[in-house]
Parts: structure tokens; C-alpha cells; sequence
């Protein structure tokens, strides 16, 4: 796309990547990183760069980890916005049992990559609060129900939590029923049903295997925790002994040279004995 002055695809690509990154920065750092891009980018010449760059604004603390989750598991969070699409078709088609059922793979799917985005930010030095991790979870169940969200959520660039509708089914399937279709039961063809069952088990099962590919991330996150730390105790021993040896061979040295001055004085003292016998018996 081509903006005024003649920008093309190559300086627009370079902001973007910019943008990308301010967005990952944790909220104490953004808007210091933010000034120095901005003024980088008009020192090169790039006005409209700059102006776009400054026109940022510091995402709150729950609202990056949501970017930070979109950034770092990018497999899951494309699995993550399609499986909204589905249910959002589902909640146009299907009955108030079946949402129930897509509700309650949904609510596990939210829990799994909020714990995944509360990883992410502690690893990155922020941990979140109770509240703020229900803001990344109420942010995820706004993707996965409106459209807009969806939008806003892809871009990485969120700056505010994000609100489900009010009339989106919650995990216990309580609020209200679909508008469209709703046909009594014995009216639907047995083709049809068939269809809504397949689709049913491939939304549980994609929803079951992302759920279960974020708790792997995370229990990988916590193995490389946990190795980082042993290895922080090992090197710590290891100082702790290269100490001690320090100090040793210090006392030693110490102790050798008390020896060799010890010995040298004996040195001088038996030469000068010698020397003073031999002057007598000339």
C-alpha cells in the first residue's frame, strides 16, 4: 500500500516491523522506546514514519501479554482465531446444547493460553496480577466472539483490554438462545445433523489439541525454568569452591613464603658463622 509522498511497500514494511516491536515492549519500557524509534525515524527523514511511531499508545499490562501471546505462539494463535470462526458460525446454527458443549472447549482453550501468556510475561519480568489475567482472558473470549475483536487481537497491537458480548454464550451455555434457525429439532434432516456432528467433533478436537499444545508450551517453559535455575545453584557452588580454593592456596602461599624467609634468614645467619670461624682460625 502506498501512503502519501511516495512511500512504498518496503519503508511501509519497515514501520510496520517497528510498530511490531514497540508493541512487544513491557508498559515500564514502551514509551521511552517509543520516543527514541520515533526520533530515529525523523532524524532518517521519515515525517510520516515518526508521526505514526509517537502515535502509539502504551498498552496496558494485560493487553501486551495478549500481544505477547500472539507474537510468540504464532501456530496457536492462527488455530486459536480460526476455532473463533467456527464457533461463531456455530452460534449462528446450532441449538443451546450444542453451544453449550463448544462453550465449555472454549473455556479450556482461554485457560491454557492465559496461563501460556502469564508464562511469557513473567519470563519477559512482568508477572501478572489476578485481575490482569482475568483481563487477558476476558480479551481471548472477545477474539473467539466478535469478529472486531478477532481483528484487533491479530494486528498484536492491542493497547486495551477487550469485552466479550454480552450476548455470547458464557461456559455454562446460560443466555440467549439463537436467533437464526430455530427450527424445531424433528424438522432438521438426518443429513444435516450428521453434518453439525462432524463438524462438532473436528471443533473439539482442534480445540482439544491446541489446549493440550499450550500446556506443552508451558510445561517446556517451566523445564527451562527449572534447568536455568540448577545451572544458577551449580554455578554457585562452583564459585563457592573455586573460593574456597582461592583462600587456600592463598593461606598456602602465605605460609611458603613465611618458609622461604624463614629459611634465607637461617641461610644468612649460618654463612655469617662460617665466615667469622673461619676469620678465627686464621
Amino acid at each position: 500500500m502506498r501512503h502519501k509522498g511516495g512511500r512504498d511497500s518496503g519503508q511501509e514494511r519497515d514501520v510496520e516491523r517497528v510498530l511490531d516491536e514497540l508493541y512487544a515492549t513491557a508498559p515500564p519500557q514502551f514509551v521511552s522506546r517509543r520516543e527514541e524509534l520515533a526520533a530515529r525515524a525523523r532524524t532518517d527523514g521519515r515525517a510520516e514514519d515518526a508521526r505514526r511511531i509517537r502515535a502509539a499508545r502504551r498498552p496496558t499490562l494485560a493487553a501486551w501479554a495478549a500481544n505477547l501471546l500472539l507474537h510468540a505462539q504464532p501456530t496457536e494463535s492462527r488455530r486459536f482465531l480460526a476455532l473463533g470462526r467456527e464457533l461463531r458460525e456455530a452460534y449462528r446454527t446450532l441449538d443451546a446444547a450444542e453451544i453449550k458443549e463448544l462453550s465449555t472447549q472454549r473455556t479450556s482453550v482461554v485457560s491454557a493460553l492465559t496461563r501460556q501468556a502469564a508464562t511469557l510475561a513473567r519470563d519477559a519480568g512482568h508477572r501478572l496480577s489476578d485481575a490482569a489475567l482475568q483481563d487477558v482472558a476476558s480479551t481471548l473470549r472477545a477474539v473467539l466472539a466478535d469478529e472486531d475483536a478477532a481483528d484487533q487481537w491479530a494486528t498484536g497491537r492491542l493497547e486495551s483490554t477487550l469485552t466479550p458480548p454480552s450476548d455470547f454464550p458464557s461456559a455454562s451455555g446460560t443466555t440467549a438462545a439463537p436467533k437464526a434457525r430455530a427450527a424445531p429439532a424433528a424438522q432438521r434432516k438426518d443429513e444435516l445433523a450428521e453434518r453439525r456432528r462432524q463438524k462438532r467433533e473436528k471443533r473439539a478436537r482442534e480445540a482439544r489439541e491446541a489446549a493440550e499444545a499450550a500446556d506443552r508450551r508451558l510445561a517446556e517453559r517451566r523445564t527451562e525454568q527449572e534447568d536455568a535455575d540448577a545451572s544458577l545453584r551449580r554455578a554457585q557452588e562452583e564459585l563457592q569452591r573455586a573460593q574456597r580454593e582461592h583462600d587456600e592456596a592463598e593461606k598456602r602461599s602465605r605460609a611458603a613464603a613465611d618458609a622461604t624467609a624463614e629459611a634465607e634468614r637461617a641461610a644468612r645467619e649460618a654463612r655469617e658463622e662460617s665466615a667469622r670461624l673461619l676469620e678465627e682460625l686464621e
